[in-house]
């Protein structure tokens, strides 16, 4: 089996990041881009991988297998990824990264918001505590989104990953005494957040079922 470590590999003999070893399990070519995991939850897993120190990387190793399978079209997934690191990282990022990763927030919510046709502005719980962390980058953040309108294809192409990149990175630098566990309980949040909207029942295949009663 390889090894967990930084970077990539040209083959399992010289070891593995995390998303090599999931295509090696997955049955896939060897690859830190397989198709079996989203894009955007894959680049996440590279980064928690490659910015965890080498005493706690093992630990990520039972991650593995539940990332497998989670993929999707659907831009809701990137959205959530985009919002969980987003969420995340703000209440421990230094003053010089809050501001950036306050937009994250709200273009997050401001894209998941579109897409379930509910009215702009609407903020979940997770990020109105977030944003209260840190009220003066949380206005300047609302004066700057309130001028700027993302389109679908920007937020997934350019805002998204950037607010991945910039939560791993403001993790990383954070003044916290376990930086490497707080990235691996991203990590795991955030395929949590995946497994929940790609596993979710289709509801057009759900109506009109009737549930079985309660014994």
């Amino acid at each position: 089996m390889p090894v967990l470590s930084r970077g990539r590999h040209r083959n399992p003999k010289r070891g593995a990041c995390f998303m090599e070893l999931a295509s090696y399990l997955a049955g896939e070519r060897w690859s830190d881009h397989p198709s079996c995991t989203h894009p955007l939850l894959a680049a996440l897993a590279r980064l928690v991988n490659d910015n965890t120190s080498d005493e706690s990387r093992s630990k990520l190793v039972r991650l593995v297998p539940s990332i497998i399978g989670l993929t999707s079209d659907d831009l809701r997934v990137d959205a959530q990824i985009a919002l969980r690191c987003a969420t995340t990282a703000l209440p421990v990022a230094a003053a010089e990264r809050q501001l950036a990763l306050a937009v994250s927030v709200l273009a997050a919510e401001e894209m998941l918001a579109r897409l379930d046709g509910a009215p702009s502005g609407r903020m979940s719980e997770r990020s109105r505590r977030a944003m209260e962390e840190v009220p003066h980058a949380a206005e300047q953040a609302r004066r700057f989104s309130r001028a700027a309108r993302i389109t679908e294809k920007g937020f997934r192409r350019y805002a998204a990953p950037n607010a991945v990149q910039l939560s791993v990175v403001g993790i990383v630098q954070a003044c916290i005494d376990d930086p490497d566990a707080l990235l691996r309980r991203l990590l795991e949040d955030a395929i949590a957040d995946c497994a929940a909207l790609v596993r979710a029942p289709d509801p057009a295949t759900t109506a009109g079922t009737t549930l079985p009663a309660h014994a």
